[in-house]
């Protein structure tokens, strides 16, 4: 062999060398990055809750557009997060409010509908799901695609309505989902109360954690309950939950319309969203490997605003029919108002104002006021109510009334609650509520108030009273008497008409008002809730009690004095 060949040779074998062995590093390269990948997956769940009916950007109750949320934004805002390891769940209260319940003939209600067109993974029931009958819950159940979770709910033959957890294997990982309702959900309405028993949410949970222990990779709770505990009931609020069961790694909560982005409690990451479309919520829990299966190493959280996301035209041409049939029912007429506009105007108050911008609720009694109440009063079957004024401009005038016109006179969807209390009782919200006048003094221009909004000033019904504004906070309340005129003494007892928001934040509370042993006690909550909170009440009570006619007119049972 020559030299060039021999040369030629030893050439050709290291080059092959180099390239076996380029193609070895190469191989190992791969593996090893493919190894890495595989040792670290993320679950994506997008969450939504009390969507309360606003499936298109309109709201009916009032007639006017509002972008402030809606499932078709949503759908806009899901296809921007949404990847092949997402699981969307909803949890609760879809299906009232907004009109829904113009839909409940429908085979399939189109919330229901909506959330299938998105192809919704799970859902929750809400305890507003309980505000009709039970064969309409049961419609509301069969009619999702995706798997109803409601551990604690039970017919009264001892059978589960539905499934308390599902365990769904994505891209390897075993994600268990466990979901629960309120246990205040099945008392709601009447309508439900002899057919449906709702249990202890904790003590299902528990019993389901025991159930599926070392099969789950991943455990996630979706709870249609707020953060704290509701109407003092023990493990009725997701920190109960957290605190007793910490094998949650994320929870997603409802029912309280809270936006809350991420909050660890006892080590669980909660979210939870506002009303009617208005966030959701965006969960990523990272894994690595363990063993043959998987372990959380990280979770993060944010909470999207609908508001930013344009509509989804699809859905808004699906729908288009609903839409029509819930405007014609907004400015369909159920009555008429006679004998002057529901709320005077401001010029016309006897009392100094200092700010002519402030809403004539906090000077004088109104008409407006006073429907409420009586409403309030006659449903309840309670002599005494107290209401706030949820829209400072009421500027309702004579002629026929629409239907959209009573989301002007009670702005917020609240429900009719009783509670039971005492003259002394009375007299501490009272004078907790007359806080919010500034102390008159000479020299001043006119009686001015405090920055609190309206919605937390009640005017009460069913006594007379005076506020003395000159006087400092906790004696302004002067000659509190029953209609007949005698005192309403500290031991005097009575039932008394309220919202569930007033109940909730300030009556029942211990803390707020009252101390734990003076607190007022709740006698009824929803009361007729099924038939959608006080501003469907207000329309009951003008089409059947004042045959579809009422009067501008109140009693002036109230007065400020001393300016």
């Amino acid at each position: 062999m020559t030299h060039r060949k021999l040369f030629k040779f030893i050439a050709i074998i290291i080059l092959t060398v180099a390239a076996l062995s380029m193609l070895l590093l190469s191989v190992l390269f791969v593996h090893k990055m493919s190894s890495k990948d595989t040792d670290k997956k993320v679950i994506r769940i997008i969450g939504t809750s009390d969507l309360h009916g606003k499936l298109l950007p309109f709201d009916y109750d009032s007639n006017a557009e509002d972008r402030s949320g809606s499932v078709a934004q949503l759908s806009t805002a899901i296809k921007k997060y949404y990847n092949k390891d997402t699981f969307l769940v909803d949890v609760g209260d879809s299906t009232q409010g907004n009109m829904a319940d113009l839909f409940l003939d429908q085979r399939c209600h189109p919330m229901i509908e909506a959330l299938n067109t998105l192809n919704y993974d799970l859902g929750v029931l809400g305890n507003h799901e309980f505000d009709y009958t039970p064969d309409d819950l049961d419609k509301f159940i069969s009619s999702f695609k995706g798997t109803v979770l409601t551990g604690n709910l039970y017919r009264n033959d001892g059978s589960s309505v539905c499934d308390g957890y599902k365990i769904i294997k994505k891209n390897g990982v075993r994600v268990a989902f466990i979901g629960m309702t309120t246990p205040n959900s099945a008392g709601w309405s009447e309508k439900d109360k002899n057919a449906l028993k709702v249990t202890d949410p904790l003590e299902e949970t528990r019993k389901i954690l025991d159930k599926i222990k070392g099969k789950y990779d991943l455990l996630v709770g979706l709870y249609h309950m707020d953060i704290n505990d509701e109407f003092g009931i023990a493990d009725s609020g997701v920190a109960d939950i957290c605190n007793a069961c910490p094998e949650f790694d994320v929870i997603v909560a409802s029912h309280g319309h809270r936006k809350i982005e991420g909050e660890l409690i006892n080590g669980v990451l909660v979210v939870e969203n506002q009303d009617k479309a208005q966030t959701m919520s965006v969960l990523d829990i990272e894994l690595t490997r363990k063993g043959g299966g998987w372990r959380v190493k990280t979770k993060s959280s944010k909470c999207i605003n609908i508001k930013d996301y344009a509509i989804d035209l699809k859905i808004k041409a699906e729908f288009a029919l609903n839409d029509v049939e819930a405007k014609n029912e907004a400015t369909s007429v159920i009555g008429k108002l006679e004998g002057g506009p529901l709320v005077p105007d401001i010029s016309e108050v006897s009392v100094p104002v200092a700010d002519p911008k402030t809403p004539v609720t906090y000077f004088e009694d109104t008409p407006a006021m006073e429907l409420v109440n009586r409403v309030m009063m006659y449903y309840a079957d309670c002599d005494v109510s107290c209401n706030a004024n949820t829209n400072p401009t009421i500027d309702i005038e004579p002629g026929d009334l629409r239907k959209c016109d009573i989301a002007v006179i009670y702005k917020y969807s609240n429900d009719l609650w009783k509670v039971h209390m005492n003259g002394a009782q009375l007299k501490k919200f009272m004078e907790y509520n007359a806080s919010v006048y500034n102390t008159y003094k000479k020299g001043d221009k006119g009686v001015s108030i405090t920055n609190d909004p309206i919605y937390n000033y009640y005017v009460f019904e069913g006594v007379k009273y005076e506020i003395d504004v000159s006087e400092e906070k906790g004696s302004r309340i002067k000659n509190l008497t029953w209609p007949d005129g005698k005192p309403v003494k500290d031991t005097d007892e009575f039932d008394m008409a309220v919202n569930n928001y007033l109940a909730n934040t300030t009556l029942l509370s211990p803390g707020i008002l009252y101390n734990k042993d003076d607190i007022p006690t709740l006698v009824e909550a929803g009361i007729y809730a099924e038939k959608g909170g006080i501003r469907n009440l207000i329309i009951d009570y003008i089409q059947e009690k004042d045959n579809g006619v009422i009067q501008s007119e109140c009693d002036d049972n109230w007065k400020l004095i001393g300016y």
